[in-house]
């Protein structure tokens, strides 16, 4: 008997939708709101609140280190936390192409749901659309979090001071370098694997226990250098990024030699720049080093006053190992198409 796969009815709203709903994604999701039916989800939470939305086409659709459906809760929990908040409520609407395999889906779903328990976050609501063949390419995924804010005042691009420590919570570049190579069939001798993870609990963490924190942000595409491109432009300031300090496996490093591709603009999907007066950093950095996902946390860099820096307001001036300068700029172009 071949396998099942799914049909335009499965988006139909009738038998095979309910089917479809009640057979796999209440199966794996389900929770107390979720299992209410309801048209929409009735949330217990007090504001302010923060609040993300991304949809996730990543090709291929499983990698080392994950699938489109933890990429899918990872991301949009950690933009949820990355402003000082505690992810609660996720929602997940689903694009399938028709005659996708149905086990594809429920691995997928079965990841989803063990990463938003890893997450500590509910799936409350969703929705499920099966489209002909061609019309998207097997699995479009969006979700859309909600957080409460755990501090007074969010945190924001636009905090960064001079005299900042700039802080990353692990190794650079690992999940664009194994997307390409898993897109393309490449074999390093090394096996690289996405670095895909929830970072919302060192979040809580350096909140309530470091404190006093300026910037968090989750370098995704673009990269270390766009994102620090963008705090430096929010902020006005100018930030001093030391080119031997950025943590880089030897296996990205050789890929990207490899490919021409520069690791400091490769996407990452589960590592956090947290930005903090340089003298909270070595608490942050000890910390970090002993929580799940940030055993590898070093500082990578300072923030500068524009009018005492090699760079201006709004540059990142790479400081290399021979000790010159070279502004670091923003990505232009797309290095990695479909990398999230």
């Amino acid at each position: 008997m071949s396998e099942s796969t799914l049909l335009l009815d499965h988006g139909s709203g009738g038998m095979a939708s309910n089917r479809l709903i009640g057979d796999l994604f209440f199966k794996h999701f389900g929770n107390p709101i979720l299992n209410e039916m309801n048209d929409a989800a009735l949330l217990d939470i007090t504001g302010p609140i923060t609040m993300s939305t991304d949809s996730y086409t990543v090709d291929p659709i499983f990698f080392p280190g994950g699938n489109i459906g933890t990429l899918a809760v990872h991301g949009t929990v950690n933009d949820v936390a990355m402003l000082g908040a505690k992810p609660r409520y996720l929602s997940c609407g689903f694009i399938i192409e028709e005659g996708l395999k149905m086990s594809t889906l429920e691995k997928i779903v079965i990841e989803m749901a063990q990463a938003a328990k890893e997450a500590d976050v509910l799936i409350v609501t969703g929705d499920t659309k099966v489209v002909p063949r061609g019309c998207v390419d097997k699995i479009f995924i969006n979700t859309t979090g909600v957080g409460e804010l755990i501090l007074p005042e969010a945190t924001s691009g636009a905090h960064a001071k001079p005299g900042d420590a700039v802080l990353v919570s692990g190794t650079m570049g690992d999940h664009g370098l194994t997307v390409l190579s898993n897109r393309e069939g490449l074999n390093f001798a090394t096996d690289v694997q996405s670095d895909s993870a929830p970072l919302n609990h060192i979040i809580e963490a350096l909140i309530n226990e470091i404190g006093d924190i300026h910037v968090l942000r989750d370098p995704t595409r673009g990269g270390l250098a766009t994102t620090l491109n963008e705090i430096a432009g929010q902020s006005k300031v100018s930030i001093k990024l030391i080119e031997n300090q950025v943590p880089v496996r030897e296996s990205v490093r050789n890929g990207c030699s490899f490919l021409g591709l520069d690791p400091f603009y490769l996407a990452n999907e589960g590592k956090l720049i947290c930005i903090l007066p340089q003298e909270k950093a070595e608490a942050a950095l000890t910390l970090m080093r002993t929580m799940k996902y940030g055993e590898e946390a070093v500082q990578v860099g300072t923030v500068l006053d524009p009018e005492n820096s090699p760079g201006k307001a709004g540059q990142v001036v790479l400081e290399t190992p021979l000790g010159g300068h070279r502004l670091l700029n923003m990505l232009e172009g797309e290095q990695l198409p479909r990398i999230c």
